[in-house]
């Protein structure tokens, strides 16, 4: 091993930045997926106007994350952090759980 590999290796070697890392290459992830399934979702509801669908729906959720976030930044200052971070997390599953499998009409569930 040379000193370049060894040196970017080093952080991954303490345990709790690794699982940091694991969990934010999970992140990622989840949200690039999430935008191919929205760019999907758009296409399949309003076809060629896909790309304005698309836009419109980006420019909510970033409008959503410069304004709605530090409100409730906040005021979940305030809350005991561990139990606010597992009940997003409950929040998001039951939010994919509603959306896990399309009606016949081909829409998910509300």
């Amino acid at each position: 091993m040379n000193s370049t590999s060894r040196s970017l290796a080093s952080p991954l070697a303490n345990r709790t930045y690794r699982h940091l890392y694991l969990a934010q290459i999970s992140a990622l992830t989840g949200t690039g997926v999430m935008t191919v399934g929205l760019a999907l979702l758009a296409y399949q509801l309003a076809g060629d106007n896909a790309g304005a669908v698309l836009g419109i729906a980006l420019s909510l959720r970033i409008v959503a994350f410069v304004l709605i976030s530090p409100l409730f930044g906040a005021y979940a200052r305030l809350l005991p952090r561990r139990q606010v971070l597992v009940a997003l997390d409950f929040l998001r599953a039951a939010t994919v759980l509603l959306c896990r499998s399309p009606m016949p009409s081909g829409r998910c569930t509300r």
